[in-house]
């Protein structure tokens, strides 16, 4: 099967082609600057990358312009639309209502409109690309991918909050966690490599990047994870605060004359490594030149990040009572082995080594601990769009 997966925002949309037999990309590529100019990104496999400026008022517009790319007669990779089996679209929250990927139809465009006042800045953008894609492709069949579905098994211990039970039985407030394609994707591959069954398995997942989240995968399935309610709750992230005292919001919001949406501003876009760096960057990479220019507040920044991590990690130990392997994985997980070794460093009363000279890698699937470690460290590189791939043939052969 030939799979179209769609990964849509509010004004851009990520896509791939994948062949669900190989789980070979036969083209990727980016819609930019929907509902203001637009620019269409194509790359087929083996063959150059495209940049075209096209006119996207809209996102019926920008799915029409990567289906005309793919049946481009000299640059396409299928000949006509029919040729695409199906399409898998990646949704942000499904809520309680979703608790595994979902056939797309109308009843679960409706059940969607539900959740979507847990995620209103995600949701509503991901719907779009949906609604998009079955205007133009009304017989392919599609399939939604939620990034909630995966931390569904986790118990009400992991999941419940500390305010009255009430809230959560009138407006679902609790801990939903995201990432979760990710997590699921690289935790089978991690059992994979420790040669472990999936099913008899204590693993922890760190996807670190721009947002990052840690997962506990006991025996197959989530039992908690960083995020909570939103991508906000958890580790300190690239603007992200993370997890934080609720009395500072409202002692921020006092002092800076601020409105909850003003504070949720300085929260989700100033803060994380970001703001600790004195508004330097939320990129690693340019922490680190800080720190070799002697900029005292890239130095902290990356040590509170780090520490943040390890407290997440060494919590998930005890709430699995042990834990057989861990895997780094995303953007920053993958690239960058100072922080690695950051995170690392104070595992060892638990017997866990990290290989200094096999931890140098960058982006590559490899061991990073000593063969002596009691549990194993790995770098697993991510792949969501493979991961949505696969669930979406699943869910269609059911």
């Amino acid at each position: 099967m030939k799979i179209l997966v769609i990964n849509c925002g509010s004004s851009s949309l990520k896509y791939q082609v994948i062949d669900s037999e190989t789980e070979a990309v036969l083209a990727k590529g980016l819609c930019e600057r929907i509902g203001i100019d637009g620019r269409l990104t194509y790359q087929p496999a083996g063959g150059e990358k495209k940049l075209t400026d096209i006119p996207m008022p809209t996102h019926t517009q920008a799915v029409q312009s990567v289906i005309d790319a793919l049946t481009d007669e000299n640059t396409g990779i299928v000949k006509s639309l029919a040729d695409i089996d199906a399409v898998g679209h990646r949704l942000v929250h499904g809520g309680e209502k979703f608790k595994e990927s979902a056939l797309v139809d109308d009843a679960m465009i409706a059940a969607m409109e539900d959740v979507n006042p847990l995620a209103p800045l995600h949701n509503p953008a991901n719907l779009i690309g949906v609604e998009a894609c079955r205007k133009l492709m009304k017989d392919t069949p599609m399939v939604g991918v939620f990034d909630t579905a995966f931390h569904q098994t986790m118990p009400e211990k992991a999941y419940l909050y500390g305010i009255p039970y009430k809230y959560y039985e009138k407006y679902g407030i609790r801990k939903y966690g995201f990432h979760g394609t990710s997590h699921s994707f690289v935790s089978k591959r991690l059992a994979e490599l420790i040669g472990k069954p999936y099913d008899s398995s204590k693993l922890i997942v760190a996807h670190l990047g721009n947002g990052a989240s840690i997962c506990a995968v006991e025996n197959g399935k989530s039992v908690d994870t960083s995020m909570g309610l939103s991508p906000l709750e958890g580790l300190i992230m690239g603007t992200r605060s993370g997890d934080i005292d609720p009395s500072a919001v409202e002692y921020l919001a006092d002092k800076e004359g601020l409105d909850m949406k003003g504070v949720m501003n300085v929260l989700n876009k100033q803060s994380g490594v970001y703001g600790l760096s004195g508004d330097v960057s939320s990129d690693f990479r340019d922490l680190w030149k800080g720190v070799e220019e002697g900029n005292e507040l890239c130095r902290k920044a990356l040590e509170v990040f780090s520490y943040r991590v390890t407290k997440y990690i060494g919590g998930y130990v005890a709430a699995m009572n042990g834990v057989d392997a861990i895997a780094f994985t995303a953007g920053l997980g993958e690239n960058d082995s100072g922080i690695r070794e950051m995170i690392m460093e104070n595992f060892g009363y638990l017997g866990i080594e990290l290989d200094n000279e096999a931890n140098r890698i960058r982006g590559e699937e490899q061991c990073i601990s000593t063969p002596s470690s009691k549990a194993a460290v790995w770098v697993v590189p991510t792949n969501e769009e493979l991961a949505i791939a696969r669930e979406t043939v699943r869910i269609l052969g059911k």
